[in-house]
C-alpha cells in the first residue's frame, strides 16, 4: 500500500514536464489515469467477506516509526472516496479550466493533496498520520491560493493553514500522550489496550488535543470560519476537498478513535455538543447567503456538524447513520458544487441575487441540481439518498441512552429538538439554492455573459454522482452489507446488522419528525423574504471571523513591534542577543540539573611547550581586544588559529592540525580580501555600556563553554564512542586512519549534504553577484 499511497505524489514530479504540452493534450487527461487507477485497486476489496489488510514497511524503527498501513471498512469507505470522487474532479477540471491557466501546478498541488489524504486514512502509525495529515493543510493552502493574484484567495489560504496546522500541533501533542501511556505508536495496539489510556491521568488532556485537532479540520464551530473564505479556489478544488476529502478527514479521525474514548461520558457531551452547535449554525447561516458556493460552504459545515455529533452519540444505530451519511454527503455535495461552479463558468456569476430562471437555458443542469438539493433537504423520495441518511439521524437523535449525568441528560433531551431546528433550515436553504438559481424570473440583463447549457463534458462528472445519488437510493442495502457494514464495525468495533428502508409507518417517529421539517420549512421558504430581517439581530455586526481578523491583526502589530525592537542592523547586537540567550538558557538548564561536573583526577600531565603555546593563544585572543587597527587585529587573530595548530601537532593529530592550518590562512585570506570594507576599529568611539556589555557576554559566554567542555570530559553519563570507530574502522570502513574515515564512511551523509549547503551558498552568493552586476549596469 506504501506504493499506492505515494504514487500520486512521485507522478506529481513529472507533471511539470507533461503541462508543456497543455496546448496540445490538457494535462487533466494523464492525470486523470492516476486516481482512477487507484480507485479500482482499491475498489477489489468491496464485498461480504472483506478482512482488514495490514502492511508495514520500515521507515525509522528505533523510534518506533514505520509506514503502517491498516485498510479495513472505514478506510476503505474514504479511500474509494478519495480516488474516486478524485477522478471525477479531474475529469470536471478538463472542462472547468482553460489551457491558458497554470495546470502544471494545479495538478502538481492536486496529486500531493490526493498522497496525503490516502496517507491519513490508511496509517497505522500516528507520527505517521500526523506527517501527512500536516501534508493535506500545505497542499490545500496551496490548491485554496491557486488564483494567488486574488487577495481574497490568499487571505483564504492563509486562514485555513493557520487555523487548521494550529489543530494539527495540538493533535500532534494528544498523540503524543498516547504513544506514552501506551508504549506505541499503533491506532490498532492502543485501541487493544483501551483500558490503559481510559485509567491514565493524561486522557481527558490527550482527548482535548486530539479533537481540537477534528474540529478545526472539520470546520466545527468556532473553528469553521476557514471554510466559507476556502471558496475563493477553484470551483474543482472545492468539490473536492470541501466535500470528499480534507473537511471529512476530522470526521475520520474521531471515528477511527472512537473505540478507545467512546465510553468516556466527556466524549459524548463534547462531540455531540459541537456537532450539534455547527449543524445548527451552519445551516441557518447558510439561508444569509448570496454566493452559491457561500450557501454550499455554510451547508457543509452543516452536514460536517450532523455528522461529528451522531459520531460523539456513539450507539450503533448513530455510528451507522454517521458512516452512510458521509457516503452520501460527498455524493450529493460532490454534485452541487459543480453545478455552481458550470453556473458561474456559464453566466459569469454566483451571486444569486442576479440568478434566476436558469432552467429554461441550462436544463440538464437544472435537473442535476434537482436531485443534488432535494437528497440533501431529504425530502421523502425513495430514490434520494439523503432522506435515509437523514432518517437514521432522527433515530439516533431518540435512542441517546439516559446517563447519570445531569449535562449528559439535559442533551439527551435537547438534541432532538435542535436536530429538528437544524433540519429545518437544511430544507430551506436547499430549495433556497434551487429556486433561485433556475427558477422565478429571468434576469439575463444583469448576467456578464448570456446563459447556456455547459459543453457535456462538464456534465459528466456531476452526472455519475447524481446517478450514485438514485442508486443508493433506490438500492441503499446493496451497498450496507457490502460497504458501508463494514466501516461502521471498524468504528463500532463490533458487528452493526442494520437495515436500510424508506417507510416505516406514519407512527414513526423519526417520518413524524421528517414531515414536521417539510412542512415548516415549506413555510419559511415561502416567507423568506419577511423573516429574513433577523439576521441583522442574530448574528448582525458579531461573527467569529471579527474575532479571527482582531486576533491575527494584533499578533502582526505585536511581532511588528519586537521585530522592529531588535532588528536594529547591528550585528553586535544580533550576536549579543544570540549569544545571551545561549548563556541564559544553558546556565540555567545545567544549574537546575547539576550539569556541571568538575574533576581533574583523570588528567594527563602538563609539558612546558604546552603551557608556553597556550600562553600565545591567551595573549593573542586579548590583543585582539585591543588592536586600534585592522591589519592587526587579522594577524593577531590569525596567531590564535595557528597557535591551536601547534596544539593539534603536540597531541599528535596532524589531520586536524593539518585541517585547523589551512582553515586559518583560507580565513584570514578571506578577511584581507575584505580588507577595504571591514569597520575602522576604533573602541572609543563605543560608550562604556557598550563596552561593559561585550565584556560581560562575552566572558560568560566563554566561562560557559569552558565548563561545558571540563564537565563533558569530567563526567561519565555516557560511554565513550571513540572506542566504537577504533575497532570498527579498518573492518567497516576499509581505513586505518580514523579521523579520514569518519568524515568519509561513518559520516558520509552529514558530509554529502555539508557540501550540498556549501554549493547552495555559493550559488545564492553567485546570484547576488550578478543581480548587483546587472543593475549597476542598468
Amino acid at each position: 500500500m506504501l506504493y499506492i499511497v505515494l504514487i500520486p505524489l512521485l507522478l506529481a514530479c513529472i507533471i511539470p514536464f507533461i503541462s508543456k504540452m497543455k496546448h496540445k493534450l490538457h494535462t487533466g487527461i494523464p492525470v486523470l489515469l492516476i486516481p482512477a487507477a487507484v480507485f479500482l485497486y482499491f475498489i477489489r476489496f468491496i464485498g461480504t467477506g472483506f478482512e482488514p489488510v495490514r502492511q508495514s514497511y520500515d521507515w525509522i524503527p528505533s523510534l518506533g516509526i514505520n509506514f503502517d498501513f491498516y485498510l479495513d471498512g472505514l478506510s476503505l469507505l474514504f479511500v474509494l472516496l478519495i480516488s474516486g470522487i478524485g477522478t471525477l474532479v479531474v475529469l470536471y477540471s478538463i472542462y472547468y479550466l482553460d489551457r491558458n491557466e497554470r495546470l502544471g501546478h494545479f495538478y502538481v498541488y492536486l496529486l500531493m493533496f490526493m498522497s496525503a489524504m490516502l496517507g491519513v486514512v490508511l496509517s497505522d502509525n500516528i507520527f505517521v498520520l500526523y506527517t501527512f495529515w500536516e501534508l493535506t493543510s500545505i497542499s490545500s493552502f496551496l490548491l485554496i491560493g491557486y488564483w494567488h493574484f486574488k487577495e481574497k484567495s490568499r487571505y483564504g489560504a492563509l486562514k485555513s493553514m493557520l487555523i487548521t496546522i494550529f489543530g494539527g500541533l495540538s493533535m500532534f501533542g494528544g498523540f503524543i500522550l498516547l504513544s506514552v501511556m501506551t508504549g506505541t505508536s499503533s491506532i490498532q495496539i492502543m485501541i487493544s489496550n483501551s483500558e490503559v489510556i481510559m485509567n491514565s491521568p493524561y486522557m481527558p488532556l490527550a482527548l482535548g488535543f486530539i479533537l481540537l485537532g477534528a474540529f478545526t479540520k472539520s470546520a466545527q464551530f468556532p473553528f469553521h470560519i476557514w471554510l466559507p473564505d476556502a471558496m475563493e479556489a477553484p470551483t474543482p478544488v472545492s468539490a473536492y476537498l470541501h466535500s470528499a476529502t480534507m473537511v471529512k478527514a476530522g470526521l475520520f479521525l474521531v471515528a477511527r478513535f472512537s473505540p478507545i474514548f467512546a465510553d468516556y461520558e466527556w466524549f459524548f457531551i463534547i462531540v455531540s455538543i459541537a456537532g450539534i452547535i455547527t449543524l445548527c449554525w451552519g445551516s441557518y447561516m447558510a439561508v444569509h447567503q448570496t454566493d452559491l458556493k457561500a450557501i454550499l460552504a455554510f451547508s457543509t459545515i452543516s452536514q460536517l456538524g450532523m455528522i461529528m455529533a451522531m459520531l460523539g452519540f456513539g450507539t450503533e444505530v448513530a455510528i451507522f447513520a454517521a458512516v452512510f451519511h458521509i457516503l452520501c454527503h460527498a455524493t450529493f455535495k460532490g454534485s452541487l458544487f459543480m453545478v455552481a461552479g458550470i453556473v458561474d463558468h456559464e453566466t459569469g456569476t454566483r451571486d444569486i441575487r442576479k440568478l434566476g430562471g436558469l432552467m429554461t437555458f441550462m436544463p440538464m443542469t437544472a435537473a442535476l441540481a434537482f436531485f443534488g438539493t432535494f437528497s440533501m433537504a431529504g425530502i421523502p423520495l425513495p430514490f434520494l439518498n439523503g432522506f435515509y441518511s437523514k432518517e437514521l439521524f432522527f433515530e439516533s437523535t431518540l435512542e441517546l441512552p439516559a446517563d447519570a449525568s445531569a449535562v449528559a441528560n439535559f442533551l439527551v433531551e435537547a438534541i432532538p429538538y435542535l436536530a429538528v431546528f437544524g433540519s429545518i433550515f437544511t430544507f430551506v436553504y436547499s430549495l433556497y439554492f434551487l429556486f433561485g438559481t433556475f427558477a422565478g424570473k429571468k434576469q439575463t440583463g444583469q448576467l456578464p455573459k448570456q446563459p447556456h447549457e455547459a459543453p457535456f463534458g462538464m456534465l459528466i462528472a456531476p452526472l455519475i454522482l447524481v446517478l450514485g445519488v438514485i442508486l443508493i437510493g433506490l438500492f441503499p442495502n446493496a451497498f450496507n452489507g457490502t460497504f458501508i457494514a463494514h466501516a461502521a464495525e471498524a468504528v463500532a468495533g463490533t458487528t452493526i446488522v442494520k437495515e436500510i428502508t424508506f417507510w416505516h409507518g406514519f407512527e414513526s417517529t423519526a417520518f413524524q419528525m421528517s414531515l414536521a421539517v417539510v412542512a415548516i420549512g415549506a413555510v419559511l421558504v415561502s416567507t423568506r423574504r419577511k423573516w429574513s430581517k433577523v439576521y441583522s439581530f442574530v448574528p448582525g455586526q458579531r461573527s467569529v471571523n471579527n474575532i479571527y481578523d482582531s486576533i491575527i491583526a494584533k499578533l502582526d502589530s505585536w511581532s511588528g513591534n519586537i521585530t522592529r525592537f531588535y532588528m536594529t542592523g547591528s550585528l553586535r547586537l544580533y550576536i549579543a542577543i544570540i549569544l545571551s540567550t545561549i548563556l541564559l538558557v544553558t546556565l540555567g538548564f545545567m544549574l537546575a540539573t547539576d550539569g556541571f561536573t568538575i574533576d581533574f583526577s583523570n588528567l594527563a600531565s602538563v609539558t612546558a611547550t604546552e603551557v608556553a603555546v597556550v600562553l600565545v593563544i591567551v595573549a593573542a585572543a586579548i590583543g585582539t581586544i585591543f588592536a586600534k587597527q585592522n591589519l592587526g587585529a587579522i594577524l593577531i587573530a590569525g596567531v590564535v588559529g595557528y597557535g591551536v595548530s601547534l596544539l593539534f601537532v603536540i597531541y599528535r593529530a596532524p589531520d586536524l592540525a593539518l585541517t585547523q592550518l589551512v582553515v586559518e590562512t583560507v580565513s584570514v585570506a578571506l578577511f584581507l580580501l575584505c580588507f577595504y570594507h571591514l569597520p575602522n576599529l576604533d573602541n572609543n568611539k563605543e560608550p562604556a555600556s557598550t563596552r561593559l556589555t561585550n565584556g560581560i557576554v562575552s566572558i560568560g559566554f566563554g566561562a560557559l563553554m569552558t565548563l561545558i567542555g571540563i564537565s563533558a570530559h569530567s563526567s561519565d553519563w555516557f560511554g565513550t564512542i571513540s572506542d566504537y570507530f577504533l575497532e570498527t574502522s579498518h573492518s567497516l570502513g576499509g581505513g586505518d586512519n580514523v579521523v579520514n574515515v569518519i568524515l568519509v564512511d561513518m559520516r558520509g551523509l552529514d558530509t554529502l549534504f555539508e557540501i550540498t549547503v556549501l554549493g547552495i551558498a555559493a550559488l545564492a552568493i553567485y546570484s547576488l553577484i550578478k543581480l548587483k552586476s546587472n543593475k549597476g549596469a542598468k
